[in-house]
């Protein structure tokens, strides 16, 4: 025996069902696991205290990332690609017809495991995929949609990170780069700046805005041969940049 209840919301009645009445009743045989009416009772009776739309929780998740996506303008088109790929990937798996008031967080966990381990995403393409579902519910949250944000924790706590740390340039490289640079006829004279560019990550917009007072912020045993000789950088760039 199915049980039901309804609530009058807004001009609108709402239902909810269930095959057992109580917590402890048991389910019958060949039913999925679910709340009891009761308990679901309890939940509605708290989403109506806490002002949680009803209505607004029955947009799917494809639908809630579309209406987050519609707010993100003026976005560089690699963006603009990473959207429409998360959007691609809800479009083709089930998780993006279900109905966002239904998701929690074991919910949100399983979909992303099953998104690597059955899937085959890399770690890297479900952070990109989660980048963009995290925000969208957070804006359902904020808009009183649901009660928690579902998707508010950490990947590398459950998922392998199988990502490829590269580098551009190895170690050997960098130090047969600058040797060469330093002992190069024409090239030496901007060894200090490539040697600062190396070191720092700075780049080199950054580097060419750099002026001689930026060592006073510096630990550095003699500053002002360190002043001078950036002074001296700042010419040998300039000239290099002829």
């Amino acid at each position: 025996m199915e049980f039901r209840n309804s609530f009058l919301v807004s001009k609108k009645r709402i239902f909810v069902y269930s095959w057992k009445l109580e917590r402890h009743d048991k389910m019958p045989e060949g039913k999925k696991p679910d709340l009891s009416l009761r308990e679901k009772e309890k939940l509605l009776e708290r989403d109506l205290a806490n002002g949680i739309s009803l209505s607004g929780g029955d947009m799917t998740v494809l639908e809630l990332v579309e209406k987050y996506l519609e707010q993100k303008r003026n976005v560089r088109p690699t963006t603009a690609a990473g959207y429409k790929t998360v959007v691609n990937v809800l479009k083709r798996d089930s998780f993006g017809s279900q109905k966002i008031n239904h998701i929690n967080t074991i919910d949100a966990k399983a979909w992303l495991i099953k998104l690597q381990s059955e899937d085959g995403k890399s770690y890297s393409s479900i952070h990109t995929i989660r980048g963009v579902v995290r925000p969208a519910f957070q804006m359902a949250y904020e808009a009183d949609l649901i009660r928690k944000n579902p998707f508010d924790f950490e990947l590398h706590n459950f998922l392998i990170d199988d990502s490829v740390k590269r580098d551009a340039v190895t170690s050997k490289q960098e130090k047969e780069f600058l040797r060469f640079v330093q002992q190069d006829e024409h090239f030496s004279e901007c060894y200090d700046g490539m040697f600062i560019l190396f070191r720092t990550g700075l780049r080199i917009g950054e580097f060419c805005g750099l002026t001689s007072n930026v060592y006073t912020h510096l630990k550095l045993e003699d500053a002002q041969r360190e002043m001078e000789r950036l002074e001296r950088i700042e010419k040998e760039m300039k000239k290099c940049a002829k």
